[in-house]
């Protein structure tokens, strides 16, 4: 989709970076983006978490209902 980004390219987006926001700026802009995406990093493995577990919760009601499919009926 995206072509990978070498040296030069991510020199150029650091230099416009610097342009646009300025030195005293740029620390911050870093440090808030740094944090933003560690929030969305977590947010994403807790989902991941939620929908495997919900997959076992899901699979052992499936065992359950195979189980009773096997027994003989009780007469």
């Amino acid at each position: 989709m995206f072509p990978s980004l070498g040296m030069p390219e991510l020199i150029l987006i650091l230099v416009l970076a610097l342009i646009i926001f300025g030195p005293r700026k740029l620390p911050e802009v870093g440090k808030s983006l740094g944090k933003t995406l560690n929030e969305f990093r977590r947010a994403s493995l807790s989902s991941f978490g939620e929908v495997a577990k919900a997959k076992e919760e899901i699979n052992n009601e499936f065992q359950q209902v195979k189980e009773v499919i096997k027994e003989p009926p009780k007469a």
